[in-house]
C-alpha cells in the first residue's frame, strides 16, 4: 500500500488534534508504552487499545481496572483476569513486543437494547484537486451481543433511526456529526491531497456528546448496499467514478 494510505491511527489522531474544533471531540490518547499503560489506567477505569495499523476492529482490547485491584482484560467476546498489576505487564510486554498500539480512554457510547452502536458516515469528493468534500452516506452499526465493537456486527439501520431509538437525538445531532465528519476530511486533505473517500466512524455517548473514532480510507461499501435506500450506494459508486 502507497505510505499516502498507510493506516496509522496515531498519525491521524495528531492530525486531528491540532484542528481545536476536532480536539474536543477525540477521546485522550497516548502511544502505548508501559508509562502511558499506568498513567492512562490512574485516569480512567476502563482504557482501550488498538493496532495502529488495525482494521476491522481486530485485535482491539477493552481493560478495565476493577476496585478489587485486579484487570478485566477483553478481546472481542473473550474475557480473562489479571490478578495485579505485576500479571498486567507480562500480558503487556507480550501484546507490545512486535505491533504498535495505542491506549484511548474508553468511550461510553450510547446503547440501543444494550448494545453500543457508532455511526458510519461516509464523505467523498471528485477527482478535482479543489472540489469539496461531501457525504455521500451514512448508516449505524449495533455491536452484537457480548461484544464492545460494533465491527462484530449482523445488523446496520438508517442514523437517525438509530439516534431516536437511544433518545440522543435526532436530526440536528446528525447535522452535527456530518459537519465534523466534513472538517475531518479536510483536516486529512492537507496530509495526503490525493485521499477521494473517507469512511469516519463517529461515537455519540449516552450524554449525546459526538466523538471522532477513525477515520477509514478504504471503508468497507458492502453494508450501503444492503440498505433499503439504495440512492446512498449509487451516490457512492457515481463518485468513485468521477
Amino acid at each position: 500500500m502507497s505510505m499516502l494510505f498507510q493506516r496509522d491511527k496515531w498519525l491521524q489522531y495528531r492530525a486531528f488534534r491540532n484542528v481545536p474544533l476536532l480536539a474536543r471531540r477525540l477521546p485522550e490518547t497516548q502511544l502505548l508504552e508501559k508509562e502511558t499503560l499506568d498513567h492512562m489506567l490512574l485516569q480512567h477505569s476502563s482504557v482501550v487499545l488498538k493496532p495502529c495499523d488495525g482494521r476491522y476492529g481486530r485485535d482491539i482490547v477493552f481493560i478495565r481496572r476493577l476496585k478489587t485491584g485486579t484487570y478485566q482484560i477483553q478481546n472481542e467476546n473473550n474475557i480473562i483476569t489479571m490478578q495485579n498489576k505485576s500479571d498486567l505487564q507480562d500480558w503487556f510486554d507480550q501484546i507490545g513486543k512486535d505491533r504498535e498500539y495505542i491506549i484511548q480512554q474508553r468511550l461510553y457510547l450510547a446503547r440501543i437494547r444494550q448494545r453500543p452502536f457508532d455511526l458510519r458516515i461516509m464523505v467523498q469528493r471528485q477527482k478535482a484537486t479543489s472540489s469539496a468534500w461531501k457525504v455521500t452516506g451514512s448508516y449505524a452499526k449495533i455491536a452484537s451481543r457480548g461484544y464492545l465493537v460494533t465491527s462484530v456486527t449482523n445488523r446496520t439501520i438508517p442514523v437517525l433511526k438509530a439516534l431516536q431509538l437511544a433518545r440522543v437525538g435526532g436530526r440536528k445531532l446528525l447535522l452535527q456529526v456530518e459537519r465534523t465528519a466534513l472538517l475531518a476530511a479536510k483536516s486529512l486533505e492537507v496530509h495526503y491531497p490525493d485521499l477521494r473517500q473517507i469512511g469516519f466512524d463517529i461515537g455519540i455517548d449516552k450524554k449525546g456528546r459526538i466523538w471522532i473514532i477513525e477515520g477509514n480510507y478504504r471503508p468497507d461499501l458492502r453494508p450501503f448496499r444492503h440498505l433499503k435506500d439504495s440512492s446512498m450506494y449509487r451516490r457512492i459508486l457515481w463518485y468513485q467514478k468521477h
